[in-house]
Parts: structure tokens; C-alpha cells; sequence
């Protein structure tokens, strides 16, 4: 997928004069990825698609730790574990997360070995900058 630098323009560029509900989600998408960009102060953000057409929005590779994977969802209830599942075969440590604007609290998910945490985007950022700091 291509993103965009402002939201606006995504709409502009779509044709999109009223918002319908299946829209939100790539207006995420593309908010997140502005958001972490501002954040990390970085362009090395990632996607992720392997060959049966499983995909992860956003992949994190910070310098000696694990991969961290993002899916973007408008609504926690859009979110199918699939993909996460396949990336953990090929990544089987790497962290997962899923943002979504309509978490108020986090909290964690297990998807069979797999552990998934559910956060609000803040909290993403935050955890995600923190992952830019050295180890101790």
C-alpha cells in the first residue's frame, strides 16, 4: 500500500467528498504512520507481506531487539490474528501489537503461543519510543 502525508490528501486524491464507513480504516492506517513518523523522528518503518498475501501494516526493526508489528484497526473487532500468526512464524520473537481508536484501556490477547497487546495510539507511540532508547 502507498501512504500519504496528510489525511486530507488521501481523501482529496480518492475522490472521497463524504466519509463512508469502510474508509476510516485507511485514514488510520495512514494517521498512524504520520503519528510514528512525528513521534521516532524516522522513516524506517516498515510493512511486512509474505507470499500467500498475509500482511502487517507497520514493522518496527530497532538495532538489536526484536521486530515489533503493528496492525492498524479503526475498531478492535476488525482484528483477525491471522497475519500476526504468520509474521510470528518467520519472526517468532517479535512483539505484537494492535492500535486501535477505540481502546480506552489496554490489555493483552493470546492467539495461541502468540501474545497480542491492544493499545490506544498514545500508548503506542510511547512504547515505540521507547524502543529507539539503548538498552540498559
Amino acid at each position: 500500500m502507498s501512504y500519504a502525508f496528510d489525511t486530507g490528501f488521501v481523501c482529496y486524491y480518492r475522490g472521497w467528498h463524504e466519509l463512508r464507513p469502510h474508509d476510516t480504516g485507511v485514514l488510520w492506517e495512514h494517521f498512524v504512520l504520520n503519528e510514528l513518523q512525528a513521534h521516532l523522528q524516522s522513516r524506517e518503518i516498515h510493512c511486512w507481506r509474505d507470499k500467500r498475501r498475509h500482511e502487517i501494516d507497520f514493522v518496527l526493526t530497532p538495532r538489536g531487539r526484536s521486530p515489533l508489528a503493528i496492525e492498524c484497526k479503526w475498531a478492535v473487532g476488525e482484528f483477525d490474528a491471522a497475519n500476526m500468526q504468520a509474521f510470528g512464524k518467520q519472526y517468532p520473537r517479535a512483539k505484537f501489537y494492535v492500535v486501535a481508536h477505540d481502546i480506552e484501556r489496554s490489555f493483552v490477547r493470546h492467539y495461541g503461543e502468540q501474545a497480542v497487546k491492544f493499545v490506544a495510539l498514545a500508548e503506542l507511540l510511547d512504547e515505540a519510543s521507547n524502543l529507539q532508547k539503548p538498552e540498559k
